[in-house]
C-alpha cells in the first residue's frame, strides 16, 4: 500500500522520475521547483553551487547568492531586488498563511542590499541600500527603510520599524544613532562590490 502511494505522488518527464512538490530544475543543480512554482532569475543572478533556492522566489537582475545559504520561498514569496547580495550561510524564509496571519508574510528585499555572512532573514522587509551585519536576524514583520544598518549579531524583534539612516544594534535591537553621510554612500558601495565579485565568479563557472 504504502509503495503504491509513494509512486503515484511521483510523475515522469524526459528527465525521469520526480517528486512534483520538491524538483530540482533540469541543468541547475541546486534550484528547486516547489508546488509548481519555480524560481525566476534575472539577468546576471550568480548562484553558488553550494546554495539552495526554492519555490516562489524570484531575484532581480545581478543578484548574487553565495555558499552555504539557502532562500527558501515555499510557503510564500521570496522577492530580492538587483544588485543584492546574500553573503555566506544566510538563511532566507516566510510566514503561511495562518490563524496568526490570514495572509502569511513574504520576505521582500529592495535593491543594492546586502546582507552579512550567517544572518537570518525572516518573513520582513528590507529596504533599498541597507546593510544587515553579519550574524544579525531580522524577525516577521519587521521593516527596515531605506538605507538603514543593522548591526552584527542584532536582533530586530517582530514588527519592529527601523526608520532610514539609523544604526540599530543589541539583542533586542534598539536605535544607537543616526548614519553618517559616508556610512549610508558606503552601503551603496558595498553593493557594487559584490556585483564586480559576482562576475567574476560567473566567469570562471561559464
Amino acid at each position: 500500500m504504502i509503495f503504491w502511494f509513494a509512486f503515484f505522488l511521483c510523475i515522469r518527464n524526459q528527465q525521469g522520475w520526480y517528486h512534483p512538490f520538491d524538483m530540482k530544475i533540469p541543468g541547475n543543480k541546486n534550484i528547486y521547483r516547489f508546488m509548481n512554482e519555480s524560481p525566476e532569475l534575472g539577468s546576471r543572478v550568480y548562484i553558488d553551487s553550494r546554495a539552495s533556492v526554492s519555490g516562489s522566489v524570484f531575484l532581480g537582475d545581478d543578484v548574487s547568492i553565495w555558499p552555504m545559504t539557502v532562500v527558501r520561498g515555499d510557503v510564500n514569496r521570496i522577492t530580492i531586488g538587483a544588485r543584492s547580495n546574500i553573503q555566506d550561510s544566510c538563511v532566507l524564509h516566510v510566514t503561511h498563511e495562518g490563524p496568526w496571519q490570514p495572509d502569511g508574510l513574504p520576505l521582500v528585499i529592495g535593491e543594492d542590499v546586502t546582507v552579512g555572512h550567517g544572518a537570518i532573514l525572516h518573513a520582513c522587509t528590507i529596504g533599498d541600500r541597507c546593510l544587515v551585519g553579519m550574524g544579525a536576524m531580522v524577525m516577521d514583520g519587521a521593516v527596515l527603510e531605506a538605507d538603514s544598518m543593522v548591526a552584527g549579531g542584532a536582533v530586530v524583534t517582530p514588527g519592529k520599524l527601523v526608520p532610514a539612516g539609523t544604526l540599530w544594534r543589541g539583542n533586542p535591537a534598539r536605535q544607537a544613532r543616526d548614519l553618517s553621510a559616508d556610512e549610508i554612500g558606503n552601503q551603496a558601495y558595498n553593493a557594487q562590490h559584490y556585483v564586480r565579485l559576482k562576475d567574476l565568479y560567473l566567469l570562471e563557472t561559464d
